[in-house]
């Protein structure tokens, strides 16, 4: 009879059970922003050595501090144009004067397209082809090994045909399988200026070497630009790494969105928008 009594007790108490109202689980909370948002498109095709000599020889010469900040501001191409207009219509302003205007005009654009700002020259050819600039940006994030491998099989043409030698603006150190080019002053920069039909086959019979590079005048960087990358920046060729402030610049295709790099004085803008706030000069 107790047996009997547990079993009927038990049956009681699942009839119960099921018959009690149902209370659904809470649902789930909504997506959050990195789980709605669509995979990152994939790059196109890489581009062949042969395309990126052609694509880094007019650059492949510049000294190592100025070409890294090239390569890290052509992949925000969409900046340059205007950065370059508003290069030109400060050019007058040169050392700490250009660096306070930047400041004071709250510019908006990444800072390594700031970096370039005090040198016109660079921006405009930059600006005046912007299919080039595109195509180095989209380079430098795919396949920056590739870019950096680049540049020096062209130095190493220059150099093995005795164009790239040191001069009394930049120092060129040859070991361990690289090339580098490295100003005398590091807060002296020159623009060399040369024809890469001529410096990167070799010379023909008389033609004068030493008058084949020539540099344009001296652009003073110093500490005064140092929000904007200029402590140091350069390569470890060895690793293919870009440098800037000390630190390996890692924006890439997939991280392009949302890549910040890590500044050692990073530049803080004001609250607000770009502004001119001082006076052009008289022409």
């Amino acid at each position: 009879m107790l047996k009997v009594a547990l079993v009927l007790l038990l049956l009681v108490s699942v009839a119960g059970t099921a018959n009690a109202q149902y209370v659904p689980p809470p649902p789930p909370p909504p997506p959050t922003a990195e789980q709605t948002a669509p995979p990152p498109p994939t790059p196109g095709p890489l581009f062949g050595p042969k395309q990126l000599d052609k694509l880094v020889e007019r650059i492949a010469l510049y000294p190592d501090p100025l070409l890294a900040q090239i390569l890290t501001a052509s992949t925000y191409w969409n900046e340059i144009p205007e950065a370059a207009s508003w290069a030109n219509q400060h050019r007058y302003l040169k050392g700490d004067a250009l660096a306070q205007a930047i400041e004071a005009d709250n510019l908006q654009w990444d800072p390594s397209v700031l970096a370039l700002l005090p040198f016109p020259s660079v921006l405009n050819m930059m600006a005046a082809d912007m299919a080039w600039t595109e195509q180095l940006g989209t380079a430098v994030l795919k396949q920056r090994p590739d870019v950096m491998d680049a540049v020096q099989r062209m130095r190493r043409k220059a150099y093995d045909f005795g164009y790239l030698r040191s001069n009394p603006y930049d120092v060129v150190v040859n070991t361990s399988g690289s090339i580098e080019i490295q100003p005398v002053n590091p807060a002296y920069i020159y623009v060399p200026v040369y024809d890469p039909a001529i410096v990167f086959a070799p010379p023909p019979p008389g033609f004068v070497i030493s008058g084949a590079i020539h540099f344009g005048p001296a652009i003073v960087v110093g500490a005064a630009f140092a929000p904007w990358g200029w402590v140091h920046p350069g390569f470890l060729w060895g690793t293919h790494a870009i440098i800037i402030d000390r630190t390996p610049w890692n924006r890439i295709w997939f991280n392009r969105g949302v890549y910040v790099h890590p500044y050692v004085n990073p530049w803080v803008r004001a609250p607000g928008i770009r502004v001119e706030r001082h006076v052009f000069p008289h022409r």
